[in-house]
């Protein structure tokens, strides 16, 4: 394999002229309608079949990238991308463009080749920081946006279009003679891939912050401009300063969202995010002065590009095995995000006259994740603890306060005996050895109850009847200043190798 670093700068590059390519009708299409007669609907069609197929692409190319190589995938992409760009450049109809957008749409795709390959490089500790150092390519849709209008009042939108087959042609030759060719492959099939992750809650939900922290990105994007202008009376020129300001923040900021999430807990880290989108929404929502709109729509670009940065942090820490099709099916839904939530705002407006109700939706989507998050938070502890007490190897019995068995781990199997069904419901009485008096029992429960805990050698007996020496720690289960809830006993068997 050759060096990350190396490949991460290739393939970052690569992703950056994709997204370039992705967008070049909706880029150009002001000064396509003066040639092509377009009604409102065909503009609107030609311009979302390339974000549909962009994101939807994006699936099998994550497996694909897992199975074939980025060096591969990103040539034969753009490759295939010549076809649909030259065409483009000699299209007069609504159908030339419908169909152009079709295969237009895998520029936007290979987003997934990258988020899938380039954590085989790195040490997990660092798949956040990397992918968000990927992502940045994004950027490329904002150079075509401003480059590619104002070369076409130079040159025309046909002579632009073309300036990309020279782009592509470079990537071509690039991905080919300097992609990695060594890059570990994963053979696994498809179909148990899939299978193995449809049910699983975290995919979902993974997708749902994507399509949340994205759409609200691309959504911001596509509308500012024209707010502000209709809004606050600025000019064009300071409109655009402004949205690629925005652009250029949420960007650059999805590798410091990856690296945060690398140092501390992304959980906690998306509880903030999806806290400050529901903030910055709610602000939106009430029409405020263009220096608190700026702060909200600033706080929406942090918050989108940290978030982003998070969930592909994720994405291979739960589904290492399965990372391309995770990837694909997360960046795909994430992709139609950015697609739907434009489409809101427009109805909104057509409906309403101004965004107020679009923005609280944006809010109220915020507080749901936010809920999630906080929610698969805690359930990932629970499942931390549980995974713990299941595979220590010393024994583990959990009581209520009447002393009847909850709980028992494999370990408590193991050196009793006793099967999980026959312990729980029974009370510890069933290890009774009846080598130690009563007053053993009470001077140990009395220890525990005045100073919180007991521990030392005790006899107990196996199912099959053998006693046997343990050291045993017992300690009540209570919350600060609360009654005792249960009891927890751990032991381990003394043998005479101890």
């Amino acid at each position: 394999m050759k060096k990350p670093g190396f490949q991460l700068g290739l393939q970052t590059l690569s992703l950056f002229a994709g997204f370039m390519v992705w967008v070049i009708i909706s880029s150009l299409m002001p000064f396509i309608k003066e040639d092509i007669e377009l009604n409102a609907n065909q503009v609107a069609l030609a311009t979302a079949i390339p974000v549909i197929l962009g994101s939807l692409l994006r699936i099998p190319l994550g497996y694909w990238a897992n199975k074939f190589g980025a060096r591969l995938l990103f040539t034969i992409s753009f490759v295939i991308l010549l076809f649909p760009v030259f065409y483009l450049s000699t299209a007069d109809s609504f159908l030339d463009l419908v169909l152009g957008g079709l295969l237009l749409g895998l520029g936007g795709a290979i987003f997934s080749i990258g988020v899938t390959s380039l954590p085989k490089y790195y040490d997990k500790k660092r798949h956040g920081f990397v992918n968000g150092v990927y992502a940045v390519g994004n950027v490329g849709t904002a150079a075509t946006s401003f480059a590619a209008p104002f070369l076409a009042v130079q040159i025309g939108w046909q002579s632009t279009i073309r300036l990309y087959l020279g782009l592509l042609l470079l990537f071509i030759i690039v991905n080919f003679l300097m992609g990695d060719r060594h890059e570990k492959k994963v053979q696994a099939p498809i179909v148990p891939q899939i299978k193995s992750v449809i049910d699983n809650e975290k995919m979902w939900f993974l997708s749902l912050f994507y399509f949340i922290t994205f759409g609200s990105f691309v959504a911001f994007t596509i509308y500012l401009p024209n707010f502000l202008v209709s809004n606050f009376g600025l000019t064009s020129g300071d409109a655009g300063l402004r949205t690629a300001g925005f652009i250029a923040l949420a960007t650059f900021l999805r590798p410091v969202g990856g690296w945060l999430g690398d140092k501390f807990n992304s959980f906690i880290l998306l509880m903030v995010v999806f806290a400050g989108l529901t903030l910055a929404g709610v602000v939106l929502s009430f029409s405020p002065t263009i220096e608190l709109y700026t702060v909200g729509v600033l706080s929406v670009a942090v918050c989108a590009g940290i978030g982003n940065g998070l969930v592909f942090k994720l994405v291979p820490f739960y589904f290492s095995k399965q990372a391309g099709v995770v990837n694909g099916v997360v960046s795909a839904i994430g992709g139609l995000g950015g697609f739907f939530p434009p489409l809101v705002l427009s109805t909104v407006f057509g409906l309403t006259g101004h965004y107020a109700i679009g923005f609280m939706a944006l809010s109220q989507f915020a507080l749901a994740s936010l809920i999630i998050v906080i929610w698969m938070y805690f359930t990932d502890k629970l499942q931390m603890s549980h995974a713990a007490m299941k595979n220590t190897v010393e024994g583990i019995m959990i009581t209520d306060q009447d002393g009847v068995i909850q709980y028992v781990n494999p370990a408590f199997t193991e050196t009793t005996g006793f099967e999980e069904k026959q312990a729980i419901g029974n009370t510890p009485n069933i290890l009774k050895s009846g080598k130690h008096e009563e007053e053993f029992y009470r001077d140990m429960w009395q220890k525990v109850e005045q100073e919180g805990y007991w521990k030392g050698e005790i006899w107990n007996k196996r199912k099959n009847g053998e006693l046997f020496l343990e050291w045993l720690t017992i300690s009540p289960i209570r919350n600060k200043n609360e009654p005792v809830t249960g009891y927890v006993a751990m032991f381990s068997e003394i043998t005479p190798e101890n």
